[in-house]
């Protein structure tokens, strides 16, 4: 990959399986750009991506790319734009098969290749996997990806490599980085986080959303130097804004401690530096890299059983003994034999009292169960619950009808050796690279932890008189799925709010202000230099969003839900 530029831009187009399609067009026509980004994947995907494979093992990629490259391969090509993505799931080769196939049909030449070696799904035994896996994928970094790009490939397909290497990959390419570039291999990797998650960086999902106009969020880019520094910025004249505050959001993500892990290198999150260099445009620098540990992540994908779900509505007086008068009739009513292994129940008070209209006078009943024979969670489930239609509560009726139920998954994570995977860059000519895992890796660590000695608290917060309030008139929230756990990050957005924040809100606070966390482990990680302190809750979302565990089950709004809590704040601060 040419080195002539000094800097190089990066977009990105997708956030998920499912992002807004029009993005790869806009992206390309909008501005300026060496290599546009997708990320497609996500553990939820992994699993849907796996059934899909089940059902014709020609799939099992993200078919949605394909489509975009239809309106836009020739598009990048002609305005020489690397395009990076890992649309290629579980099937990559067969992905670049039909990106080559339709580049022949439209009359063009474009040197496609791919990467994988991350399915280590046949390999289940030899690695000591457990049995009955839909899917098992090793998370690569992004050598694979540079390997392709210097060997001339306009488009590059990966399958499950870190969301962070789609970035870190084109990076290493143009700069020429090599394994021992510690610090520029973590700007890249802390610029590809911000990148990963589309207009996340750009006001999506932002807790001040109210101070941009985010009606259609541009999707974000990063100008890379050689120093592994960057500028987070976005084209001229989209939707949103890229601030210190965006940047801040998407940087707590999904992360943890001081120590974000990765492939290539562990990047030192509380040696961020974020400064605002001007409208939508803010730079990273400071990034400090340590060597990776020796094991890479690798997520596993099975299904868990069948689950059902009836939804009762309960209007008006008395919903507490409505809701009770429910469940014992349907204890009654269901045979013990055809009992599931599971069932719960959860009350959402919805209601007002008083309301002007019946659905704003109306509690939901949610009744959810789980087995592994899917007859546990069908017809005689539904049976008992319809049933009671005319012998119930006053006001008796359903969201909707039952239905048969459905398979669920699991998404766990296991750890291997990193020498052990097979790391392999397929290139435009068919050759095959062999992809070498890190020389010098760490001691062995296998989650987000903290810098050895966390940081001190700051100095005294504020004194003088305290209002009762919504935490979110003086902190930011962002929060998201990690398995069956949930990361949570808060951040102030003054220096006197940070004083505040880290001496207020601790794992006892955290677990007043939201009761459902009250009997989980919690970590909590102070990162000063983005006024933040960071969550790990772990078992909230059980097992995973396939899961469907809980009202949220990727646990993206428990942020807004803190931030609407009321403690006291110094008044200084409101």
């Amino acid at each position: 990959m040419a080195r002539a530029s000094s800097v190089l831009r990066i977009g990105n187009a997708s956030g998920f399986y499912g992002d807004r399609f029009a993005a790869v067009r806009e992206m390309l026509t909008g501005g300026p750009l060496d290599v546009l980004t997708g990320d497609y994947l996500a553990e939820l995907t992994m699993l849907i991506l796996a059934r899909d494979r089940l059902r014709d093992p020609s799939l099992g990629y993200a078919q949605t790319f394909l489509r975009q490259m239809e309106e836009c391969l020739g598009l990048a090509q002609e305005r020489g734009v690397r395009i990076v993505v890992n649309a290629g799931g579980l099937n990559p080769a067969r992905l670049a098969a039909e990106l080559r196939n339709l580049a022949q049909r439209q009359g063009l030449t474009v040197a496609v290749a791919h990467v994988e070696g991350d399915d280590l799904l046949p390999r289940g035994a030899e690695l000591d996997l457990p049995e009955g896996l839909l899917a098992a994928h090793a998370y690569l970094g992004g050598f694979g990806i540079a390997a392709c790009l210097d060997a001339g490939a306009e488009v590059v397909v990966t399958g499950r490599v870190t969301d962070a290497a789609l970035v870190a990959g084109p990076a290493i390419a143009h700069f020429g980085w090599t394994a021992a570039d510690l610090d520029a291999l973590a700007g890249a990797v802390v610029a590809g986080h911000v990148l990963e998650c589309g207009a996340q960086a750009t006001g999506g999902n932002y807790a001040f959303f109210r101070e941009h106009d985010v009606t259609r969020p541009g999707f974000p880019i990063a100008e890379l130097h050689a120093d592994g520094s960057s500028v987070i910025t976005k084209h001229p004249g989209t939707g949103g804004a890229v601030t210190t505050g965006t940047v801040t959001a998407q940087l707590l993500y999904e992360t943890g401690g001081a120590r974000y892990l990765g492939p290539d290198v562990t990047a030192r999150l509380d040696s961020v530096r974020l400064t605002e260099q001007g409208p939508d445009r803010v730079r990273i620098d400071g990034v400090r890299g340590e060597a990776p540990p020796p094991t890479l992540k690798v997520g596993l994908n099975r299904l868990g059983g069948h689950r059902n779900e009836v939804v009762f509505v309960l209007t008006g007086l008395d919903i507490e003994a409505k809701a009770a008068l429910v469940q014992r009739q349907f204890a009654d009513a269901l045979p013990t034999a055809a009992r599931p292994a599971e069932l719960r129940w959860t009350l959402a008070r919805t209601d007002h009292p008083d309301a002007a209209t019946e659905e704003a006078a109306s509690a939901l009943l949610r009744l959810t169960a789980r087995d592994p024979d899917p007859a546990k969670v069908g017809r005689e489930l539904g049976k008992a619950a319809v049933e009671l239609g005319l012998a119930g509560y006053p006001g008796f009726h359903l969201t909707a009808p039952p239905g048969p139920g459905a398979p669920y998954g699991v998404f766990t994570a296991a750890y291997v050796d990193a020498k052990a995977v097979e790391h392999t860059a397929v290139l435009p000519d068919g050759r095959r690279i062999a992809v070498p895992p890190a020389p010098v890796t760490a001691r062995p660590a296998r989650t987000e932890e903290p810098a050895a000695g966390e940081p001190d608290l700051p100095g005294d917060p504020p004194a003088g008189p305290l209002r009762r309030a919504p935490l979110g008139l003086v902190a930011g929230a962002r929060s998201g799925d990690k398995g069956g756990d949930a990361n949570l990050g808060v951040w102030a957005r003054s220096e006197a709010g940070w004083r505040w924040l880290a001496h207020t809100l601790t794992v006892d606070k955290l677990r007043e202000l939201l009761p459902e966390t009250a009997e989980l482990p919690i970590t909590r990680h102070l990162l000063p230099s983005l006024r933040a302190v960071n969550f790990t809750l772990t078992g909230l979302l059980g097992e995973g969003v396939a899961a469907q565990h809980r009202f949220d089950p990727q646990a993206k709004a428990l942020g807004e839900w803190l931030r609407s809590r009321h403690l006291d704040i110094p008044e200084t601060l409101l």
